[in-house]
């Protein structure tokens, strides 16, 4: 069948759905959604990559405003129509310059790992877990959770938060699973106005793809109840942040057979997965902190990685480079069920396409070396001393972004992975942060020093 004839069925199939517009969405280096509008009657020229768009005008989009512009080629196995509005569909779209691939496109650098994958013969399956919060104005200029009840010192698994939200989550809930994602489970968070969605694991890219538009559609389905969602790692102090577990593992991409179940070969460390698994866990391991800038891309993403701050007594998310079994404290956890991999430091603000391909670059080049992670921790990591895990050899992931940055750029896996172009704007941008941040007067300096002395 040509081309042709599959963009006037994919043309008429959307026509009969109600829609109008159809949207070949990329995503700029924080994983947002870019794009533009093109009625369904250009439908066809829209996918041979007509819409271009100036790589300058967006963060971390590396062009000159002299060069080229990108055009976005969208994958029409992604059409989806978007639940808030179906006179819009969505596709998740590659970047291209001149005829090629967009080197500094965070869907292509995805991919290329994804290919390096596939020529050891394997594919990267990956789940992530959505963590928000639900939020609106109040007329003071701040925000608080939408529901007025929410308001326990611990609020987790609490069902009345959840049934006072359900007219949101409930909807975006109905809408994941009309586009098939199967959510199996869904739940108010540990703190007030926090939830999560859990959703069944499919290949890499296809995971990335759903999580930034899990962004857009949680957004524009609160904004119809009077709210918003937030995907800020960690917007109160003294509550837990918002993380979005990376859930791996790797299948025999002609069987489709899981290489990390212990069913399928042996297990050396009893934490339930292959020694496969514990090579891949050795490779993320060594590349932790450089993985981190990426997985932990925010100023506030380092507020989550600490031990203590949330009312339930700990914050649930890692601070050393080590793994085990069951065990959240944990950068890398084996869940019970065992067959996966869990990193917890990944948080939900991140660009799940670059996360993605530094944590299967680490985790192939750990397989091909044959690399050994250690004996795993099935202790409370949080109960130990900064110098007890010196003595015990055990990194800290990165204290802040500034760290992680420098970590990123030392390691030569960064440039690899996202190739110079990326690697350079993704370093020149997060430094800039890290300095804004630090030059930035704020409230809590003002609250404390301009009458102290």
């Amino acid at each position: 069948m040509s081309q042709q004839a599959t963009t006037e069925q994919l043309k008429q199939t959307l026509q009969e759905k109600g829609v109008k517009y159809a949207l070949g969405g990329y995503v700029d280096i924080h994983g947002m959604i870019k794009g533009k509008f093109v009625p369904l009657e250009h439908l066809g020229r829209m996918m041979k990559g007509s819409e271009l768009f100036t790589g300058a005008a967006l963060d971390g989009v590396p062009q000159d405003i002299s060069d080229n512009e990108v055009a976005a080629m969208p994958d029409a196995a992604t059409m989806t129509v978007c639940p808030w509005n179906n006179e819009l569909a969505w596709f998740a779209s590659d970047l291209y310059l001149d005829g090629a691939p967009f080197e500094a496109c965070s869907r292509n650098i995805l991919k290329r790992q994804v290919a390096k994958a596939a020529d050891m013969g394997l594919k990267f399956n990956l789940g992530i877990e959505t963590e928000f919060f639900l939020f609106k104005d109040t007329e003071d200029g701040g925000f608080e959770p939408i529901s007025g009840r929410d308001t326990l010192a611990k609020p987790c698994y609490d069902p009345r938060g959840l049934m006072d939200n359900l007219p949101i989550v409930g909807e975006l809930v109905e809408a994941m699973n009309a586009m098939g994602w199967d959510v199996y489970s869904f739940d108010h968070e540990d703190a007030n106005g926090q939830f999560e969605t859990d959703f069944t694991y499919t290949d890499a890219v296809g995971m990335a793809d759903r999580l930034v538009f899990f962004r857009l559609m949680a957004n524009e389905i609160a904004r119809k109840h009077g709210g918003f969602a937030s995907f800020m790692a960690k917007p109160s102090a003294n509550r837990t942040g918002s993380g979005a577990h990376y859930n791996m593992s790797l299948a025999d991409i002609e069987t489709g057979k899981n290489l990390f179940d212990p069913a399928n070969g042996n297990d050396p460390h009893g934490c339930g997965v292959t020694e496969m698994a514990y090579h891949f866990i050795a490779g993320v391991m060594k590349h932790a902190k450089a993985i981190s800038a990426v997985i932990a891309p925010t100023v506030n993403s380092y507020k989550r990685l600490v031990r203590k701050g949330s009312m339930s007594g700990s914050t649930w998310a890692p601070v050393f480079v080590c793994y085990g079994n069951n065990n959240r404290t944990n950068m890398l956890r084996i869940p019970s069920q065992g067959s996966r991999v869990e990193c917890r430091a990944a948080d939900i603000s991140c660009n799940p396409y670059l996360g993605a391909a530094m944590m299967l670059a680490a985790g192939l080049e750990g397989i091909r070396e044959s690399m050994d992670p250690g004996a795993p921790h099935r202790e409370n990591m949080y109960n130990y001393t900064d110098q007890q895990v010196r003595e015990m050899d055990i990194e800290m992931l990165p204290q802040n972004l500034g760290e992680a940055v420098e970590a990123f750029a030392a390691d030569p896996l960064s440039k690899a992975v996202l190739g110079e172009a990326m690697f350079d704007s993704f370093v020149a941008y997060k430094r800039q942060e890290w300095t804004e941040y630090h030059t930035h007067v704020s409230d809590w300096e003002l609250d404390r020093y301009l009458k102290f002395f």
